[in-house]
């Protein structure tokens, strides 16, 4: 392919910003047609972000003789579905993080996209990301010597709401439409990039519940890893604390010192060592998601290769499928 024209199907809230808009700003691609059930909406999209053409119908994005590759970004539930079609129909796909509601769905969509010859790329940009490149390249120095162990805590309280009342309806913590809760919508990126870093995960478990009740998926879930290089690792993440309780925090722990940086709240990344502490402040780009679109591109015109693929991504479902096994 000379020219990358995409068609998302499921244009809503993270293709405003973080992806949608990258498709026009990385060279030798375009979007040209976007897709969402609601006409309304779906030409609300098209005429803002001056996209030539929108459909109500996904098979008829994906049989548009015009686009070459799909970009899938609705909920995890139909992912398999839509990605599976358009493979099927010779489009090479980029879909949304989670890759899909489970291991096996995504064993599935391996399974087409080898049959097929289709390329399947995943949604994880932190991949591609100058700030945790930069975390990957401390690792790689040995600054803080060898990495022993990792170390994530996540506590966050409920968005907008009081302890104790139920939450606005939210696919997220939808086991059905997500696959899980929010571990699978935030842990999936954590699991992703630890792997990026330091080579599979052989083994994980953990404790997976539900105690506030304020909807249907886990709250609160503790995990412990291991690496194949050697490194463990462990995880808490809690959904139900109040804000004075708000955490977001990853560390490497070496034999030389710590980093600490955090997934999704902050740009900068602290290192401690004998020698002191040193910060490194890397905000990310307008559109989170363009780095990894424009090494998808130049991979899909055959002039590079992207670091996140349907197999690198089938990964973290793996991992919490494993984490959350009742």
């Amino acid at each position: 392919m000379d020219q990358i024209n995409w068609g998302i199907i499921g244009c809503g809230d993270v293709t405003e910003v973080k992806s949608g808009p990258a498709f026009n700003k990385v060279p030798h691609s375009r979007l040209v047609a976007v897709m969402r059930r609601d006409a309304e909406k779906a030409a609300d999209y098209a005429k803002r972000h001056n996209v030539p053409k929108w459909y109500t119908d996904a098979d008829a994005l994906i049989n548009d003789p015009n686009i070459n590759a799909i970009y899938v970004a609705t909920p995890p539930d139909s992912h398999e579905d839509y990605a599976i079609r358009a493979m099927r129909a010779g489009k090479p796909v980029y879909v949304e993080k989670p890759m899909a509601r489970n291991s096996a769905e995504c064993d599935a969509m391996n399974q087409v996209s080898r049959e097929t010859g289709m390329p399947l790329f995943v949604a994880f940009y932190r991949r591609a990301l100058p700030y945790f490149l930069k975390i990957k390249e401390l690792v790689e120095h040995k600054v803080i010597g060898d990495v022993r162990y990792v170390q994530i805590q996540l506590n966050w309280q409920p968005a907008d709401r009081e302890l104790g009342k139920a939450p606005e309806p939210n696919w997220r913590v939808s086991p059905a439409i997500s696959g899980g809760g929010l571990l699978h919508d935030l842990a999936s990126h954590q699991f992703d990039f630890l792997e990026y870093v330091f080579g599979p995960i052989k083994t994980a478990s953990g404790i997976a519940r539900n105690q506030a009740g304020l909807y249907e998926a886990d709250d609160i879930v503790a995990a412990t890893f291991e690496f194949e290089s050697g490194v463990l690792g462990t995880g808490n993440w809690c959904w139900t604390v109040n804000k004075e309780q708000r955490i977001e925090e990853t560390q490497f722990i070496g034999s030389k010192g710590k980093i600490s940086f955090s997934y999704f709240e902050k740009y900068h990344i602290t290192v401690e060592t004998e020698a002191g502490v040193e910060e490194h402040n890397v905000p990310f780009p307008e559109h989170v998601q363009q780095p990894l679109i424009e090494q998808i591109v130049n991979e899909l015109r055959g002039n590079g290769k992207s670091p996140s693929t349907g197999e690198t991504g089938a990964r973290a479902n793996q991992l919490i499928d494993w984490i959350t096994a009742k």
